[in-house]
């Protein structure tokens, strides 16, 4: 088969490159020797099993950017992106390692202290602790400062009351981030983020595991919390207040890594179908063989080139502290339109064989589509965008 690594035939970027790209190596073998062939039964039972999640701890592929003085890695994100770009091209994207690794590590080291880091980022390293961030309810998607969810302070606790939906890792995280509201009427100025260690605590439940589209493997559930006390301590930040601005300085990363996921699944989706028309024939020839054929990979393979080239400038700035939101957001919304676009057309050239579940292009097919969605709406992404103009 084609590699989805080399099917754009470009160099790589200087931050591919030593032990970024060792890290690729080892991430694909991990995925397609410890996952790929238990990836059916995952998505069956709708979730990785926690035994998975311990096994990519031991291998070092949990929390790879975090300080080896808290149990990571001691990378970057370029090293991060290496992961979900091996899981996007061995194709099971449905194990949420990106967003424990990227998105819920991250808070705790930039806003945690010594103690909360000492304390919590070891165990996420290791993958006895699997995080979630529990921003989205059921009146308020992507607007974030509609949340309703309250922390009360309580002597030396918070009590926590509330009901967050769409939570991905929901079934399995016992780490989870809450956005919540300390002081209802301050509006976003009143949002905090606090730790909830679900198996601690009383009064936390899990709802449904929601029956998705696509991302199968996923668990993504309703939480309730139902005067669910923490310690005061668990306070993300120095003081209340801080949960707003803390979400919009990570967002950035949060979106640039669903473009990390879109890229791999672009990337994937061609080399798969390179392959197929190249085998399948169709009056007599191949299906590469017509012009048609040829015109539409012809295109997908620019637009794919011109994704790939983008999504490397954004990782490159990221690295060095000048991602900025507006650009984060054209990333997001550009790569995930992309990523629908170029598996839309490569079921196409797969005909009729394209919609069985059986071809790996059909899976695809249904996993996409939230890539537009979560992370903010790609209406959202072109309304910031719209904003710096």
């Amino acid at each position: 088969m084609t590699s989805p690594a080399e099917i754009l035939g470009l160099p790589k970027p200087a931050w591919a490159a030593d032990e970024v790209g060792m890290l690729y190596d080892m991430a694909t073998r991990f995925m397609s020797e410890e996952i790929a062939p238990r990836y059916d039964e995952f998505e069956k039972n709708e979730m990785v099993d926690r035994e998975s999640w311990l096994k990519a701890g031991a291998a070092g592929l949990l929390c790879a950017s975090m300080p080896e003085e808290y149990g990571g890695s001691g990378g970057t994100f370029a090293h991060e992106s290496a992961i979900i770009e091996a899981i996007g091209h061995v194709g099971v994207d449905g194990f949420g390692i990106g967003l424990h690794n990227s998105i819920v590590a991250p808070y705790i080291l930039h806003y945690g202290s010594q103690e909360q880091k000492k304390k919590w980022l070891p165990k996420l390293a290791t993958g006895e602790l699997i995080g979630a961030i529990a921003m989205t309810e059921p009146g308020a998607g992507s607007d974030l400062q509609g949340v309703k969810t309250r922390a009360e302070k309580d002597g030396n606790q918070y009590r926590i009351n509330g009901s967050k939906t769409f939570i991905t890792n929901g079934q399995l995280a016992n780490f989870i981030i809450v956005v919540t509201k300390t002081d209802p009427e301050k509006g976003a100025k009143g949002t905090s983020l606090i730790i909830v260690e679900t198996d601690e605590v009383e009064g936390f439940e899990r709802g449904r595991n929601l029956d998705k589209i696509g991302l199968k493997a996923n668990d993504t559930s309703e939480l309730f919390f139902n005067d669910v006390r923490v310690p005061t301590s668990n306070l993300l930040g120095h003081e209340e207040g801080q949960g707003f601005i803390q979400l919009m300085q990570q967002l950035p990363q949060e979106r640039l890594q669903i473009g990390t996921g879109a890229i791999a699944m672009i990337e994937r989706a061609l080399a798969l179908t390179i392959d197929y028309v190249k085998e399948r024939k169709a009056f007599g020839k191949a299906i590469i063989d017509f012009q048609n054929t040829q015109f539409k990979l012809a295109e997908l393979k620019t637009e794919a080139t011109i994704g790939r080239v983008f999504y490397n400038d954004c990782v490159t700035r990221h690295i060095n502290g000048g991602l900025d939101p507006v650009t984060a957001s054209m990333s997001k919304y550009w790569l995930s339109d992309l990523q629908g676009k170029v598996v839309d057309e490569c079921l196409q050239l797969h005909g009729g064989y394209g919609y069985m579940n059986e071809y790996p292009i059909a899976r695809m097919f249904r996993d996409a589509r939230v890539q537009r969605i979560y992370g903010g709406t790609n209406e959202i992404m072109k309304l910031l965008i719209g904003r710096s103009l």
